[in-house]
């Protein structure tokens, strides 16, 4: 990997600096990415960020991914708020939404649930589909579906498999589309919303 430097702006007016590949200590190698609302991973300091440059080793994303965690290690935490730690490898990532995004619904050869495939990672990269508990931004009408806790609790559906699940969204008669989803329509089952992901949405300040 080049070590090419890198300086963000934050949405709080500072600047953090970095160097990919850099060596804050004996035999510690520090690097950091950028996952955008698609799925597609790419080195934070890429200029151009298009499916042309993005991570796709699929041995790859799934390491870097199953290791992926909330960053409490005292460095970059603001502005990387997300951490893989590979060997002596330090990976920071920052995300256009959430770090997790979901990109595929597959089938489950285990069982009748489906899977929700994240980040390039197919059926390694997956979590248990669950509609009842898939949520609609009220504002940007982006979904939101459960991902795994230590990496915070929520995962973006990227928006090509959103529009394709959108049909399945059933609106209160008296609000049609403009009003929140009230009931997920999947195999022939109406399963109401729990919208339990609201409260996590707002703690990350994506409300």
């Amino acid at each position: 990997i080049s070590q090419n430097c890198g300086t963000i702006s934050t949405s709080m007016g500072s600047t953090a600096s970095y160097i990919q590949g850099q060596s804050p200590e004996p035999r510690i190698r520090e690097y950091f990415y950028y996952i955008d609302h698609q799925g597609q991973l790419f080195l934070d300091d890429t200029k151009v960020k298009n499916f042309v440059t993005c991570f796709k080793d699929k041995q790859f994303l799934v390491f870097f991914f199953s290791r992926l965690r909330i960053n409490q290690s005292g460095r970059y935490e603001e502005d990387f708020p997300f951490l893989s730690l590979c060997g002596r490898e330090r990976n920071f990532l920052r995300c256009d939404d959430r770090p997790v995004v979901f990109t595929h619904l597959l089938p489950n050869p285990a069982g009748d649930q489906e899977l929700l495939s994240y980040c390039g990672g197919a059926e390694k990269l997956s979590v248990p589909f669950q509609p009842e508990a898939l949520y609609m931004h009220p504002v940007s009408g982006r979904v939101y579906h459960p991902g795994l806790e230590r990496s915070g609790g929520v995962g973006l559906v990227r928006s090509s498999l959103a529009i394709e699940l959108s049909p399945s969204f059933v609106y209160p008669p008296e609000s049609g589309q403009s009003g929140q989803p009230t009931h997920f329509l999947w195999k022939g089952l109406e399963h109401r919303l729990t919208n339990e992901l609201e409260l996590l949405l707002l703690a990350s300040k994506i409300i």
